[in-house]
């Protein structure tokens, strides 16, 4: 199985490694033997690479796992020394390699992303230039302490589709922007062609979450669902349902800003929730006039980020609903005799 970095979930490169894995256990004791070859992954893409790569198998010195990594990290791919240093670790004893130029190669051409050579040239595990947020970044905002209760006051983001993307609803705690799922209705790997999101258990998602939580503020993406957010605008409050246009940039990029520099400084955190973080390290970065959006790495991709803006903008109700004074904090009465 060659360059199975590229076998991830959108080309069903996982599912077909599991098969022909299977097939070859099954005669092991005849000789059957399964091989990879690859280059770097990037530990965003849940390739077949990482799989091997972070499996128990490996760790318990079941399966064998051979690579040589050059010596450097990405901010030094500028020093010319380390360049040609980590070059001559990773190639080894490849006579042919052009070691001068792909150092000259490294150093000068900007039309290549750095996280590529590192991955391509160095053997370094790299994520890509244009993800929106690292792994390394988001998990350090993961916080299993004070789960969400029932009753607590939140504020909510929804973003829904009716057949390619999916459809969800993150919420957010006010007094400390804790993220969580509400709910996410995603297209199954083989669904048919006719298949849309269940659009009465969405509606029922959005009406138990308003009974569960106290819910000061709630943005919703419009397109597809106007009817639908009409109905909860009337049935909860036009002073608590609210359109957010996703599709306008200058508003969406300001958002994006926002949460990005909320992670980075660590106002605020998440449940740990697979989902979400699946999402959010999906997105890429899209560069406009504006200044900075996310989206699907391509339009037909399969690596949905749904719920990473649906976060987005419930981070924008907790805002909007602590600035509009509806953050109600419990103090303790103190009487004296």
């Amino acid at each position: 199985m060659d360059e199975v970095h590229h076998w991830v979930g959108s080309n069903g490169g996982p599912e077909f490694f599991q098969t022909l894995k299977r097939n070859v256990e099954k005669l092991a004791a005849v000789g059957s033997r399964w091989v990879t070859t690859t280059n770097a992954y990037n530990p965003n893409e849940d390739s077949v690479a990482q799989l091997i790569h972070e499996s128990d198998m490996i760790t318990q010195g079941f399966w064998l796992y051979d690579c040589i990594e050059g010596s450097i990290e990405p901010d030094e791919m500028r020093d010319e020394a380390k360049v040609r240093q980590a070059l001559t670790e990773a190639y080894g004893d490849a006579a042919w390699a052009d070691i001068d130029g792909l150092t000259r190669t490294v150093l000068y051409d900007r039309t290549t992303p750095d996280s590529t050579y590192l991955r391509f040239f160095c053997n370094r595990i790299a994520e890509s230039s244009d993800g929106w947020m690292s792994k390394v970044e988001w998990d350090a905002r993961e916080d299993d302490q004070d789960p969400i209760k029932p009753g607590d006051q939140i504020a909510l983001g929804f973003d829904g589709s009716i057949r390619g993307d999916a459809t969800g609803i993150v919420g957010v705690r006010l007094r400390d922007a804790k993220l969580f799922v509400i709910g996410v209705w995603e297209r199954p790997e083989h669904a048919h062609d006719e298949w849309e999101v269940d659009v009465l258990a969405v509606e029922a998602a959005v009406h138990r979450a308003f009974e569960t939580y106290r819910v000061a503020w709630m943005y919703a993406d419009p397109p597809y669902w106007q009817e639908a957010i009409g109905r909860w605008s009337i049935t909860h409050g036009d002073d608590t349902v609210y359109e957010f246009w996703t599709n306008k940039p200058t508003r969406m990029v300001q958002a994006v800003e926002r949460f990005r520099t909320a992670v980075m400084v660590g106002d605020l955190k998440h449940d740990g929730d697979a989902r979400l973080t699946r999402h959010v390290l999906n997105a890429v970065t899209r560069e406009v006039p504006q200044g900075i959006l996310i989206q699907k790495d391509s339009p037909r991709s399969k690596r949905k980020v749904d719920l990473a803006v649906c976060a987005v903008i419930a981070m924008e109700a907790r805002a909007d609903a602590i600035a509009d004074g509806r953050m109600k904090l419990r103090r303790s009465r103190v009487v004296g005799f």
